[in-house]
């Protein structure tokens, strides 16, 4: 989800874990040579979602902490893969929370489908990461280091079969 803090935690946890940190958005920057609103703008929503598909598909990497683009759970091939990586983790948020942490969604690189409202998409998603999820990390109301702590401690117990 937008604004869940992927990113900014996922290199705290990184940092606790004493593990690699990689971000897939900054993976698929480099390989179109634009960001990833450019990529939307420019490209579409469906071209941003298969260049994502393929960025993910290329990653063979393990015991790295992975912060994905949030559309990318509307790959069932993308999760997959993640899955075979390691433990996939939905760092839940309320969508108050969501909105209030996006400043300006214009050039943010949050893929919205035609006549799609940030709440269709936030519905949409959420559905999607819980079934994804190896597991779910509330993180309304926690700082940073919580929330990282609270990946750290995830990613040390066993992933559910």
């Amino acid at each position: 989800m937008p604004g869940c803090g992927k990113s900014t935690c996922g290199v705290l946890a990184a940092k606790y874990l004493l593990k690699n940190f990689y971000d897939t958005d900054l993976l698929l920057q480099n390989r179109e040579g634009m960001r990833l609103q450019d990529i939307i703008n420019t490209k579409g929503c469906d071209y941003f979602e298969a260049a994502e598909e393929q960025a993910i598909l290329s990653l063979d990497i393990f015991g790295t902490v992975i912060a994905t683009g949030g559309s990318v759970v509307y790959s069932e091939k993308a999760m997959r893969h993640l899955k075979t990586l390691g433990k996939v983790i939905y760092l839940q948020i309320r969508f108050e929370t969501m909105c209030s942490r996006i400043d300006n969604l214009s050039v943010r690189g949050v893929v919205l489908k035609n006549g799609s409202t940030l709440a269709d998409m936030y519905d949409e998603r959420r559905v999607l990461y819980e079934r994804w999820a190896d597991d779910v990390i509330v993180c309304d109301g926690n700082t940073t280091s919580q929330t990282a702590e609270a990946i750290v401690q995830s990613a040390r117990t066993e992933k559910k079969a």
